[in-house]
């Protein structure tokens, strides 16, 4: 089931990803998207930052139909159907289940705590697949369950790989992939540097960019 979800998962580059299951487009964080991609039935935002919401890009898979699921600030920036929530929160849609998590930083003042800013985890097709956000390892990872964790590895506005190391071994998932490199900041080394890490103790996929 895991490997199902994983093969429907696609790498749009920096924070951005597509996800094709259940007969569902699902769309985080899309960013400097290229053309052609198919049209979104839903789309998680987990912060107000450019590179992760980005009207332009939303423009280019929004349908009439497709619902937004984000923060309150990032809100403000798009138009159609949205909805907003807040750390600690969950929903249903289409039988989709959405938690957001908290998402933040603890040693940089680029993400606060109090912005409220999130990660996703989703429960689809029978697997929990979690989208952390801009954040460091924060104590609240430990509380997560996920079958499949995005994380970011760049350093500078997020963890560092050496920290999102730590922060894959406290969730314990069977695939980790990291993201957050090779656009804004952070390079390829990054991801080798957090799949080596996790060499003999998490499953490692380092998705080529879509």
């Amino acid at each position: 089931m895991v490997d199902k979800v994983l093969q429907g998962l696609q790498w749009l580059g920096h924070d951005g990803f597509l996800l094709i299951s259940e007969g569902k487009n699902i769309y985080i964080d899309p960013f400097r998207i290229s053309d052609g991609l198919p049209a979104a039935d839903l789309i998680l935002i987990t912060h107000e930052h450019y590179d992760h919401c980005s009207p332009e890009d939303v423009a280019k898979i929004q349908q009439a139909s497709t619902v937004i699921v984000t923060e309150p600030r990032a809100a403000t920036k798009l138009a159609g159907e949205i909805i907003t929530m807040g750390p600690g929160e969950s929903l249903e849609l289409e039988g989709i289940t959405i938690e957001a998590v908290p998402s933040y930083n603890i040693n940089k003042q680029f993400h606060p705590q109090g912005n409220r800013w999130l990660g996703f985890v989703l429960a689809v097709g029978g697997v929990r697949l979690y989208h952390a956000g801009d954040t460091d390892y924060v104590p609240e990872m430990r509380e997560v369950r996920a079958d499949i964790a995005l994380l970011p590895v760049s350093g500078t506005y997020v963890m560092t790989a050496a920290e999102a190391v730590q922060a894959a071994l406290a969730i314990n998932p069977k695939i980790a992939v990291p993201m957050h490199y090779d656009a804004v900041v952070g390079t390829a080394d990054d991801a080798g540097r957090f799949a080596e890490g996790l060499i003999g103790r998490v499953r490692v996929e380092i998705l080529k960019k879509r």
